[in-house]
């Protein structure tokens, strides 16, 4: 039959929602009671949980439970005659099955109890309109609009700006000219950690950087972070101004940074990444799965700094876009960027100018000039934030900040 053929007096079309605030405001359209509303909402929302490494028992448990509470889940061929020794699932059912399903099995042996609690915990995360994130100086609610985090290198051998703002009167303009175009917070590393650089000395670290964090600490109201794997820099930095450390290491190469940052209040930005900047793409880059990887590994390096003492509230993540990954990788992760929501942290992205980006673009016979992937980068910024970004970082903060509004405007109508 032709859909089209005949006058429909009742207009039928397939509702995409892609945030909770989506399907709220379709309920109070149609003039649902707001007690209504709350209820419904759960309703609305239909989620696919994948859950790796499970013994077949278990499997066939979690597969009858799904199906008492009206959901479904999909098991490897072999589970249920227990043929094969572990298989994933993935848990298929609305906000209010996958609920029910965890009460269920909260009780439950065989580790069903701490699936249980990690459910959730991560449906409570996943509903979270708004973050809070608290530095030593503010308060910082993401949510509603995406920061911009302009990138100010101090660094001969940066693989975009080297060289360009070495010295600190040049370092010191470009600062306040990042801020004039719009950025939110500005990001300030003294050592490359581009794909083959090589680490430079503590005093060398500290002789770029501070000089230029004291400086722009006194002209700028914004947030200052420092991008530094090194504990000593890092208190230097946050005496000097800076309220925010971006830690590319996730605090693993200073043993120290954790003592650091607990003690200071400052924010704390860990980042995934194999192995160091030396040598991170020249290894192995293979993942089973690299977005299931990255969220393991951000997950633990959560759980370990809450533990060391600092405040969930502290606490930023970045997937870590180019570091120790193929461009394939990069744009997995990119693609299914929604999926880190659930960590309950922002959620930081760096994909301004990266080699992936030009690649996608150009093509391996014509790798741009790295100052020269607008394009690109403007693309990878849009999905990110429809993807669930809370900051970008980026070099063209005066054309990323257009971007962001736009995504912004759109993400909010």
């Amino acid at each position: 039959m032709n859909y089209f053929k005949f006058k429909n007096p009742h207009p039928i079309r397939n509702l995409h929602l892609h945030f909770p605030s989506d399907a709220e405001l379709y309920l109070k359209n149609v003039g649902v009671d707001p007690y209504g509303i709350e209820a419904m909402l759960p309703k609305m929302r239909h989620l696919n949980i994948l859950v790796e490494g499970l013994e077949c028992k278990v499997a066939n448990i979690i597969k009858q439970e799904m199906l008492s509470v009206g959901g479904d889940a999909a098991v490897a061929r072999g589970a249920v005659s227990c043929s094969i020794e572990k298989t994933d699932a993935i848990l298929m059912g609305t906000a209010k099955q996958i609920k029910r399903f965890a009460e269920k099995i909260s009780d439950q042996p065989f580790g069903l109890r701490e699936m249980s609690q990690n459910l959730k915990d991560m449906l409570s995360k996943e509903s979270l309109n708004s973050i809070v994130l608290r530095t030593p100086k503010r308060e910082i609610f993401l949510g509603k609009k995406t920061l911009i985090m302009g990138i100010l290198n101090v660094t001969p051998d940066s693989f975009s700006d080297g060289g360009k703002y070495l010295l600190p009167d040049k370092a010191v303009a470009h600062g306040l000219r990042l801020v004039e175009e719009g950025a939110d917070i500005l990001d300030i590393g003294g050592e490359s950690s581009r794909p083959g650089a090589d680490s430079i000395s503590l005093a060398e670290e500290r002789n770029r950087v501070l000089p230029v964090i004291e400086q722009l600490a006194g002209k700028i109201d914004i947030p200052i972070s420092v991008d530094t794997t090194k504990a000593e820099i890092a208190r230097e930095a946050l005496l000097a101004g800076a309220e925010i450390i971006n830690d590319i290491s996730s605090m693993n190469f200073d043993t120290a940074m954790m003592q650091t940052v607990a003690d200071s209040g400052a924010a704390i930005v860990l980042m995934h990444m194999r192995g160091k900047p030396k040598d991170m793409q020249a290894g192995n880059l293979y993942y089973r799965s690299v977005q299931s990887e990255v969220f393991q590994y951000l997950r633990e390096r959560i759980s370990k700094a809450l533990k060391s003492g600092i405040k969930e509230e502290k606490i930023i993540v970045d997937p870590g876009f180019g570091f120790g990954k193929s461009p394939h990788d990069s744009l997995r992760l990119l693609k299914h960027l929604s999926e880190f929501k659930s960590l309950g942290r922002p959620l930081l992205v760096g994909v301004s100018r990266k080699y992936f980006v030009a690649l996608a673009t150009e093509g391996k016979e014509n790798i741009p000039d790295p100052q020269n992937r607008m394009e690109g980068t403007a693309a990878a910024v849009t999905t990110a934030i429809i993807n669930g970004a809370h900051i970008v970082r980026v070099h063209d903060v005066f054309e990323m900040k257009k971007v962001a509004s736009m995504t912004d405007a759109i993400r909010f109508a």
